[in-house]
């Protein structure tokens, strides 16, 4: 099959290997070992139903009583060995299957939240579409296809071998006439069934090859679709301030066009498909009858025998119609792997940046050192140019500057999510560091796991959380900390930046950066919190973001930024 070339193998076996290789691969081979070997005994099973077709079929033609109720008897014990084997042939598939997308689920989790890559792929706009479709829906139809397809090819293999020797035996000479010669040609049904298939095959490579690309945009797009729908959710109620429901209905329609327009060309090409592979599988049906009959006619073989002969080139010219067969999932598993590869591939430039880049360091040392620091733009343009800090334990610096400047991208320096620039970031080691943004995270789950996020496993009395709550200005919600919510729609976003100053009290950092923190906070608010943290944590150091002149108050030391990377420290 020319679409499945060494070297798209190649990459597909290297996403195979990991599981076979890892810490549980004696569990999967040994599980595979016994789906394998419920494989060799169906097909068996299949050589002695063929057999028994020979017995069955005679008694028939020869009216023999006792044989045909023996007959009988016989399909009971192979039909019950065949229904075994089938139940438990799909049951430890299954089984082995969900084991591999488990697996393949925590190993693909790991690397997309090791080194903070899923940040990372969208700052550096690699193409990775989606990515949680390439975890959540592509891993399982990359185990659910690579193991349907492989036992399947192994089952057609085993077929091949044992049906093709009982074809040859069974299939006898055929004498063909060529003026006054005569042509014998030994096993003549074994070269009809191999003739039959390649022409099929090669009909059906011809005829489905567009299917690959057609099914890679088809996933493509589908997602798309959906995670615009999930983006209306999620901003729904600034969406309905805006009053921009007609343009959101635009929207969708677009993407819900490419989705409508790739799936017309899938299902006409889908369609051209179908047309030859059922008229190839009809024709199937009565080929085996039509090269067999002139024998039966002419009383070299028995009912039972032509019988016996049409259910073995069916399972010989099934086998060698295996690509026929499935050739749409090995299409649909082409587009699958593609995408897994363009994933990991991406995740790999993530976590092998340039060495040159900001150099974020945990040191020995008490302060916080910025070290000729330059941070650029992703096209390369500079932001903000050699700025050198010291910040010690307990100090409080005020950022600030013009909208545009580079205050955010500062505070993403420091957090080590900006790859580009250069310079070095001394961060004490063994400190405990918090990053505030302006639109707190809220966690799917109950208050108290909000309050805690992102140590919801630590040891915090419920007296502390609640006093830290009547501190913030949060007591109304005192008697929900065990309430299962949506708290990013239920709470405003002032309410929202009151929960991120009860997580610091809670937390207690050593090192606490805010950005634009109380934005959606009035003055007196502000103030109050502020004041809480300067008397809850003396020792900490504040590095705070924000453009209101009351903050000035609250910090000792003041980084003004702007336009063309200058800057300017203040005491």
């Amino acid at each position: 099959m020319k679409s499945l070339d060494r070297r798209f193998l190649k990459a597909a076996w290297e996403l195979t290997r990991a599981y076979w290789y890892s810490t549980e691969k004696w569990q999967a081979r040994g599980l595979l070992s016994v789906i394998i070997g419920l494989n060799l005994g169906h097909v068996y099973i299949l050589v002695l139903l063929n057999e028994w077709n020979n017995r069955f079929y005679n008694a028939l033609q020869n009216m023999n009583r006792d044989s045909f109720f023996d007959a009988l008897g016989e399909f009971g014990l192979l039909a019950a060995a065949y229904i075994l084997v089938a139940v438990y042939q799909i049951y430890l598939r299954q089984m082995l299957e969900i084991k591999w997308r488990r697996w393949m689920t925590e190993h693909y989790l790991e690397a997309w939240l090791k080194d903070r890559a899923y940040y990372r792929l969208q700052v550096l706009d690699t193409g990775t579409d989606n990515p949680d479709q390439r975890i959540s829906e592509d891993l399982r139809m990359f185990a659910a296809y690579t193991l349907r397809l492989s036992l399947g090819l192994l089952r057609s293999v085993v077929t091949l071998v044992s049906f093709i020797a009982i074809l040859w035996r069974l299939s006898g000479e055929l004498v063909v006439p060529v003026g006054s010669w005569q042509v014998v040609i030994p096993g003549y049904l074994v070269w009809a069934a191999v003739g039959y298939a390649i022409v099929g095959t090669w009909l059906t490579v011809k005829i489905g090859r567009p299917l690959v690309g057609l099914n890679f945009n088809q996933q493509r797009y589908e997602a798309d679709f959906r995670f615009s729908l999930v983006r209306l959710r999620e901003n729904s109620e600034s969406v309905a301030f805006y009053g921009g429901e007609r343009q959101e209905r635009l929207h969708f329609l677009d993407r819900f066009r490419l989705v409508f327009s790739n799936f017309r060309q899938l299902m006409t090409q889908q369609k051209k498909l179908t047309w030859f592979t059922s008229g190839y599988f009809q024709i199937a049906i009565i080929f085996p009858y039509i090269v067999a009959g002139p024998r039966y006619f002419a009383g070299q073989i028995q009912l039972g025998g032509l019988m016996q002969i049409a259910s073995a080139f069916g399972r010989v010219q099934d086998a060698l119609s295996f690509i026929v067969e499935t050739y749409p999932e090995l299409a649909e598993w082409r587009a699958v792997v593609n995408r897994l590869l363009g994933f990991v591939n991406h995740m790999q430039e993530v976590h092998t940046l340039p060495a040159n880049g900001i150099k974020v360091k945990r040191v020995d040392g008490p302060a916080l050192l910025v070290q000729e620091l330059d941070v650029d733009l992703p096209n390369g343009s500079a932001l903000l140019r050699s700025i050198n800090l010291s910040i010690e334990p307990g100090d409080s610096l005020l950022i600030t500057g013009a909208s545009g400047c580079g205050k955010s991208t500062l505070m993403r320096s420091f957090a080590g999510l900006w790859p580009f620039g250069a310079g070095c970031i001394d961060i004490p080691a063994g400190k405990k560091i918090m990053f505030v943004p302006q639109r707190p995270y809220m966690p799917l789950g109950t208050l108290r796991d909000t309050l805690l996020y992102p140590n919801s496993n630590g040891i915090v009395t419920d007296a502390a959380i609640r006093s830290v709550m009547v501190q913030c200005r949060l007591e109304e919600f005192i008697d929900k900390l065990d309430h299962v919510d949506n708290w990013s729609h239920i709470l405003s976003l002032g309410e929202q930046q009151r929960i991120a100053f009860a997580r610091m009290l809670l937390t207690q950092p050593d090192w606490l950066f805010l950005d634009e923190a109380t934005s959606a906070l009035d003055e007196p608010t502000e103030r109050q919190l502020y004041r809480l943290l300067r008397e809850k944590l003396p020792n900490t150091a504040i590095i705070s973001i924000g453009h209101r002149n009351t903050l000035h108050s609250f910090h000792t030391k003041k980084l003004n930024l702007t336009t063309g990377g200058a800057w300017s420290l203040l005491h």
